[in-house]
């Protein structure tokens, strides 16, 4: 009788450990850390109330947090923000070893976007295109440094960190006409040079092993000038960034691209 009560107690132990290991394979992953930098399209600017920095709870980072196990750490994106205020400004800070995931849109201020889009709206034809191509000359000669210098700060300071980069919607749909100054063939051409910023940002974060997020399609038919706007008019105070819709498409873009076996 000893020996059986003997043998029956080391069988309640043994299933005590399984039971315990079952529980334990079980637990939920950890959690994702994430850190969010860039500019006023990263803040969530054009969606008031603001926080510090024109920060919105509408900004795609804010509505990040929670999915795929997502947790939002560092919330600090800053409208105006450009490739050196970003790091001057102190935004590099938020990362650090611990840091899963970074997300960062930063570019169109370092080369005065809102000069070119200002200039065809109300500016003459020869004052549109001679601003659109110093624009492009920018994008193309002075971007690419300054892209390489901040992405690879941030890869320095957030070693094992995925990190995302996104780009910046075409902010107009010249099939539904001329738009204030603007003709189709001037929105066509910021279109234009939207692409070229998109493409330039993009060969950027390839070189530094990044991945980016293009959310062109997700705007086509959703310029200023649609019925169906998802960027806010010139008359905005938030004019020329996105409407809670545009920030939505924003979430979705990145939450697809990103996916749960990049994050595992």
């Amino acid at each position: 009788m000893r020996r059986l009560r003997t043998v029956s107690s080391a069988l309640l132990v043994l299933s005590a450990l399984l039971v315990g290991g079952a529980h334990a394979s079980a637990a939920p992953p950890s959690h994702v850390v994430y850190d969010a930098l860039g500019d006023s399209y990263a803040s969530g600017y054009g969606v008031p109330p603001y926080g510090a920095c024109g920060r919105s709870q509408s900004a795609y980072a804010v509505q990040l947090d929670g999915r795929q196990r997502i947790a939002l750490d560092d919330f600090v994106a800053c409208a105006g923000a450009t490739t050196t205020s970003m790091v001057s400004g102190g935004q590099l800070t938020a990362l650090d070893a611990d840091t899963d995931l970074v997300t960062l849109t930063v570019g169109g201020n370092d080369i005065g976007w809102s000069q070119a889009v200002t200039a065809c709206l109300g500016g003459t034809d020869a004052q549109c295109a001679g601003t659109v191509a110093l624009v492009r000359s920018r994008i193309t000669t002075a971007l690419p440094g300054l892209l390489d210098a901040v992405y690879a700060q941030v890869a320095a300071a957030a070693p094992n960190a995925h990190v995302v980069v996104t780009g910046y919607p075409r902010l107009f749909s010249p099939e539904y006409g001329a738009y204030l100054g603007a003709s189709t063939a001037e929105q066509a051409a910021l279109n234009d040079g939207a692409d070229l910023l998109n493409s330039t940002i993009s060969a950027a974060a390839t070189r530094h092993g990044f991945q980016f997020v293009d959310v062109t399609k997700r705007f086509v038919g959703h310029g200023v000038n649609s019925p169906y706007a998802w960027v806010l008019g010139p008359f905005d105070p938030g004019a020329f960034h996105p409407t809670v819709d545009g920030y939505e498409a924003y979430t979705a873009a990145v939450n697809s691209a990103l996916g749960p076996v990049k994050l595992g």
